[in-house]
């Protein structure tokens, strides 16, 4: 489990992969988040190397991460009393990896259920905070060599999520212009290698769709579904492009 944890992080720094953000909710408000990318491109490049170790050509495998909590409890007892209630808060996530050499295919997949959208836990903040435990392999806030570390909670924005009275909206703040800024002007060669990844969000409701703030947004065939594609770099260069606000019809 910590050998595919390392890999999932290494991905996120060196790869070009295509990301997408999926939420589901019911009409009382509860539902489930699922955040997931695809790095087959990645498993074209790297082929057998990147299930060797594992004794197998293709890895399926779905773990809860309050299991690796368990696994890694004397690690987390060291940890600042905040940086424990920032694990805590992911116990309920799970993580789905499927890797085959043979089909050159490689899916990862990170999900929970909420009882409130407002409940919803920045993905970001899952993958940094779980990253701690790798100690000096782990990922570092604000690091211009993984654009993905500024977009953590405890980083330099911070993402939440509401829905109430049939409005939906996703909130990102950037708490330091400046320092974004400089984050994005030190991807150097992470800008190319994300030059043509996607991130998409595929958001799902209970009733039809009466208005989205975004142009271009793509609605399914009842209206009760939608999704907005942005270019990685985008997001990476200025996440508040992705503030969203949904309507949904009475």
């Amino acid at each position: 489990m910590n050998k595919f944890l390392l890999l999932l992080l290494t991905i996120f720094t060196f790869s070009s992969c295509q990301f997408s953000e999926n939420i589901y909710i019911n009409e009382d408000g509860s539902g489930k988040m699922e955040f997931s990318f695809d790095g087959s491109e990645l498993m074209l490049m790297a082929g057998d190397k990147m299930t060797e170790g594992s004794g197998e050509k293709e890895v399926d495998s779905t773990f809860k991460f309050k299991e690796l909590f368990n696994e890694k409890k004397d690690s987390i007892s060291k940890l600042t009393t905040e940086e424990q209630e920032k694990l805590k808060a992911l116990e309920n996530f799970s993580m789905h990896m499927f890797m085959s050499a043979e089909k050159k295919k490689m899916k990862f997949e990170l999900f929970t259920d909420f009882k409130n959208a407002n409940e919803l836990k920045d993905m970001f903040t899952a993958l940094n905070s779980a990253s701690n435990l790798q100690g000096k392999k782990g990922a570092k806030l604000n690091d211009p060599n993984n654009p993905f570390s500024s977009m953590a909670n405890g980083g330099n924005t911070e993402l939440k999520y509401s829905f109430d009275k049939g409005v939906f909206k996703r909130s990102v703040k950037v708490k330091n212009q400046e320092l974004q800024k400089q984050t994005a002007d030190s991807l150097g060669s992470a800008a190319m290698m994300f030059a043509n990844s996607k991130y998409k969000l595929n958001y799902h409701f209970p009733r039809k769709i009466k208005s989205v703030s975004k142009e271009g947004a793509l609605f399914s065939e009842d209206r009760k579904s939608v999704t907005i594609e942005y270019g990685l770099m985008e997001y990476m260069k200025d996440p508040e492009i992705m503030n969203l606000e949904v309507i949904l019809e009475d």
